[in-house]
């Protein structure tokens, strides 16, 4: 077995939910050697403000759809939020970040990313980057 390890920065993103598959895919085909491997590939975002997940890759609207219901479930301007130092649309990050999570573990399939024909990885950023965002690191590590 061996690992490899990769940090790879992603720009700044508007608030929502954003395809980074191919940023991913690049950064994986640089670590392997052979592309016939198999195994396993972790993706760990080192952020509070901002998440991870897998899901429609093709119609724009499921991460419209996506961003509007975090937005219900986690509200900005509530008068219960005691974390409020860094704006308002920080705690409702915390806790957004806290239900989608912060990893995932996709498979690596002769080389490639074991995503469905309709998987995407997204990021999903939680902040207002004007104010607070900006660019997140994410830490890759392939196990073969």
């Amino acid at each position: 077995m061996s690992y490899h390890q990769t940090t790879l920065t992603l720009p700044a993103y508007a608030r929502g939910i954003h395809i980074i598959t191919p940023r991913i895919r690049e950064a994986v085909s640089q670590l392997l050697p052979h592309s016939d491997n198999v195994g396993l590939i972790h993706l760990f975002l080192p952020h509070t403000s901002a998440s991870l997940a897998i899901n429609e890759n093709a119609d724009p609207d499921v991460r419209l759809d996506t961003e509007d219901w975090l937005n219900k479930i986690a509200p900005e301007d509530q008068p219960e939020y005691r974390h409020t130092l860094e704006g308002s649309d920080d705690l409702p990050a915390h806790l957004k970040s806290m239900m989608l999570g912060v990893s995932l573990t996709i498979p690596l399939v002769d080389g490639e990313l074991g995503l469905g024909t309709w998987q995407g990885i997204y990021l999903c950023e939680h902040r207002d980057f004007q104010k607070y965002g900006g660019q997140r690191k994410l830490v890759i590590t392939v196990n073969t």
